[in-house]
């Protein structure tokens, strides 16, 4: 009995573009709330969000039950860190902040069993083997895992081309915000120079045959990246979407 099948992975890999969104609540029970939501993925995020390894756990098996793909953000590429998200049954990951092509190889060899890498055997007592009851998941699992790598920096982007011949990366993703801060235009990722810089490197990814991925919450921009290349595309932010709702609300009966 192999690996599950990475059916994430083998989407971005014929092509399809895929919507999802940002998860922040660090919350099992919001998790499995959005999971009833027919996105095609679902990103917890261990960068910016209060999440630990066990409220991340908790969200994969909330949204296991569902049929999202669940998507992990860690807050850098710390090999160990990588090992225990895939541990825990991630299969998706995107490693924020890459710059060069030996980070993205270093984050490629944290995901993969030797000899392709150095990830570390301790799956029998892991959620990613279903605790042993999948025998063949070492010989299996590194052909299932999905390594998204987050590119945010004009650094980033000056290395974009020695990132994509990486082999073994399934995804770029590029961060407007951070890169707008990179570029002096801190809080303006809508800047056009910005916007630029993301469309061109949206096409670019594409080109060399990865799947190119982004995220925005205005339309116009959404649509403007689709048409560049970008097929992972996250849509929105759960925490946002919540807070603008209840304001919205809120404003609407004080008015009243």
């Amino acid at each position: 009995m192999p690996a599950p099948v990475n059916i994430l992975k083998q989407r971005l890999q014929q092509g399809a573009v895929l919507h999802g969104i940002w998860l922040g609540f660090a919350d099992p029970y919001a998790a499995e709330n959005a999971a009833t939501a027919d996105f095609d993925w679902l990103l917890i995020d261990g960068e910016h969000a209060p999440n630990d390894i066990r409220s991340i756990s908790a969200q994969l098996a909330a949204i296991g039950a569902h049929g999202p793909a669940p998507v992990v953000r860690l807050r850098d590429d710390d090999p160990a860190a990588i090992k225990q998200a895939l541990d825990i049954g991630a299969q998706n990951l995107l490693i924020p902040m890459v710059n060069s092509a030996d980070q993205a190889l270093r984050a490629y060899r944290a995901t993969r069993y030797p000899p392709e890498g150095v990830r570390g055997v301790g799956s029998s007592l892991a959620r990613a083997s279903r605790f042993s009851a999948i025998p063949d998941y070492l010989t299996t699992a590194n052909d299932q895992i999905c390594l998204i790598l987050q590119i945010e920096s004009a650094e980033g982007l000056a290395n974009l081309d020695a990132i994509l011949a990486v082999d073994g990366v399934d995804a770029l993703f590029i961060g407007p915000s951070d890169l707008a801060a990179d570029m002096g235009y801190l809080g303006q990722p809508n800047h056009p120079a910005v916007k630029a810089a993301v469309l061109d490197a949206l096409a670019r990814i594409r080109a060399a045959g990865k799947s190119a991925g982004v995220l925005s919450t205005e339309g116009d921009y959404i649509n403007d990246c689709k048409a560049a290349g970008a097929n992972f595309v996250g849509v929105g932010i759960d925490v946002t979407i919540l807070a603008s709702a209840l304001r919205s609300l809120a404003d609407h009966y004080r008015k009243g």
